[in-house]
This record gives structure tokens, sequence and C-alpha cells, in this order.
């Protein structure tokens, strides 16, 4: 059972989530709390889990992965042992940023970033297509990016 956020909980979050650089005395500050009591809510909200971990966020670009690709991927099997097969595998991929079980005509859907279109092909032929069970692949790629957000509403 999770616990109830109450407010100042999700202005914390809401902080964290724009910024994590925020420092408990600037977040103290922002919020007019004591710096021990935020600590102390941040580590509880970490423990608690609603904080799974505190990351970087890159310029995909600058960094060499100008394609990105969403992959639909058919199952040839759909036991339990194929699906679970398959998520252990596919996550092993550098290239693979997210992957979704998924209802409807796929069973997967995965965000892939390479660096072009040859690095996508190799991707490909020598990584995905070679796991067991794998049908086939539909990919679609992004021609450009209205919105990259990873706050979610609270």
């Amino acid at each position: 059972m999770q616990n109830v956020l109450d407010p100042i909980d999700l202005e914390i979050l809401r902080l964290l989530q724009k910024d994590a650089t925020l420092n408990n005395k600037e977040l103290a500050f922002k919020l007019n709390k004591s710096i021990a009591t935020v600590h102390e809510r941040i580590r509880r909200l970490k423990e608690q889990g609603y904080i799974q971990r505190i990351v970087a966020i890159l310029d995909r670009k600058k960094i060499n992965r100008n394609l990105i690709a969403f992959s639909h991927v058919f199952l040839k099997a759909h036991t339990a042992e194929t699906l679970i097969e398959f998520e252990t595998e596919v996550a092993k991929f550098s290239e693979v940023m997210e992957c979704f079980q998924m209802t409807g005509a796929y069973d997967f859907i995965l965000r892939i970033a390479t660096s072009d279109m040859d690095a996508y092909h190799l991707f490909l032929r020598n990584k995905l297509a070679t796991l067991p069970n794998v049908s086939t692949v539909q990919s679609f790629f992004v021609l450009s990016e209205t919105k990259s957000d990873t706050a979610y509403p609270l």
C-alpha cells in the first residue's frame, strides 16, 4: 500500500522533476521549510519508491544519437517463457532505450536510438532479428521532435 502524498511531497517531486540538481538548501528555500525536513522527505520518497533514480538528461544529438526509431515487434510464440526471454535479451541492447509490452497487433514497442540509418540497420540485422521467436519488426523513424518531457504531471 502506497502512502498518500501531501502537498509538500508533491511540490518536492515537481521541483525535482524539473531540476534534480536542486540541493536540499535550495528546495527548503523554495518550499519555506527547514533543510532537515526536506532531507527527510526526500529520503522517505526514495525509500517508498516515488523517486526511483536521479539522472542527467543528455542532448541526444550532441552524443551522436541522431536517429530515433519506434519498432513494433511481433513474436512467433506468446508463452510466459518466450515473453520473459525476449524482455531479458532486448534489455541488454544499449540501443534500446525503452521496451513496452503492448496490447494490439504487436507484442512490444521499442524506442531505439542510433547514430544513423546504417547503425540502425546493423542493430536490426545483427541484434534484434537474431533473437529467438521474433517474427516481425516494423519500424517507424522520427522526423522531428515536437515535445519530449520526462516530468509527470502531479
